[in-house]
């Protein structure tokens, strides 16, 4: 597939700027949150942040590793839904919100129990008013998976998903190796500090708190930690079960993957080839944009354009179902 068009900020089309800009540079006006704690089956919980009106379109928002309602990505596609008189939804993993959750799991690539949960409340709730879904990053690896497996879509008419690792093990050794160590560090840290305020006075830890200095990259991470409390039988069956790559000819409803090529948590060998997308799935990719950056306009007046985008393609879907 050919690069589509994007253009970066003059100085910004390093992947890296891209992809640190909005996260240490761009300012924002906070879209003020009302918060819904959705009771699971199992005994856990997911929080809910509502912005917008109390009518109109509806679109949840799923953030991605450590990520939660106060990201800037999150913000930023909150805003511009408001601004166009929308409603949004911030979904947040398990443990994402600011409190522990109560089990020991959490939340990984391969979640879609916790998606289905989530949109089938919120669309219970909207009743016949549009709903779309976006996710991003490991948000939108796992949204993905759960389009795949849910035929209809749980009455979701159109999905995005943003900067997807499509597979996992490729995007783990990209982020063990040069430059990208340093997202890799970063959030291992995060990760780290989440364990460590869940299960610093808990006596069910997969791993003792004394031992987490020793797992040094994703691989050691998601062996010790993700894979058993979620399921999996180790790393490598996490990384092979939970990548979305091998799902996507399964998803039937409209749906936007947004990549750049340039995306340093991974490389251009995981970008799916066209014959295994579904006919219902479109794939744009662009020359730069970084991860979840896409900066475009000037360093003096950056213009957001995965924002544009994502509303042009929503609006788009929501015209040809009238």
């Amino acid at each position: 597939m050919r690069p589509r068009s994007f253009t970066p900020a003059p100085g910004l089309s390093n992947p890296h700027l891209q992809t640190i800009w909005p996260f240490l540079v761009r300012r924002w006006r906070s879209v003020p949150l009302a918060r819904e704690r959705l009771e699971l089956p199992d005994g856990d919980f997911l929080d809910l942040d509502w912005a917008g009106g109390n009518s109109g379109p509806v679109t949840v928002i799923i953030h991605g590793l450590e990520g939660c309602s106060g990201s800037a990505y999150v913000q930023g596609l909150m805003r511009a839904l408001a601004l166009d008189g929308q409603r949004s939804v911030a979904m947040h993993f398990r443990g994402c919100s600011g409190p522990p959750n109560r089990l020991p799991r959490s939340y990984c690539a391969g979640e879609t129990n916790d998606i289905g949960q989530a949109v089938r409340h919120i669309r219970r709730r909207t009743g016949d008013e549009p709903l779309f879904v976006v996710g991003y990053s490991l948000g939108g690896n796992a949204l993905l998976n759960w389009l795949a497996a849910t035929e209809d879509g749980a009455g979701v008419d159109g999905a995005v998903a943003v900067s997807v690792p499509f597979l996992l093990r490729e995007a783990a050794n990209r982020m063990g190796s040069g430059a990208s160590k340093l997202y890799q560090w970063y959030f291992l840290n995060r990760l780290k500090t989440s364990y460590r305020r869940k299960f610093g006075s808990r006596n069910d830890a997969p791993v003792p708190l004394e031992s987490l200095p020793r797992l040094g990259n994703f691989f050691d991470f998601d062996n010790a930690v993700t894979a058993p409390l979620h399921g999996y039988r180790d790393v490598d069956d996490y990384y092979a079960r939970a990548s979305c790559r091998q799902r996507l000819g399964a998803i039937g409803i409209p749906t936007l993957i947004l990549h750049a090529i340039d995306d340093p948590f991974m490389t251009p060998l995981a970008v799916p080839r066209r014959d295994e997308l579904s006919p219902a799935v479109t794939l744009e990719l662009t020359a730069h944009g970084g991860h979840v950056g896409f900066v475009g306009g000037t360093v003096l007046k950056p213009q957001y354009w995965l924002e544009e985008r994502i509303l042009r393609f929503l609006q788009q879907v929501a015209d040809a179902k009238t």
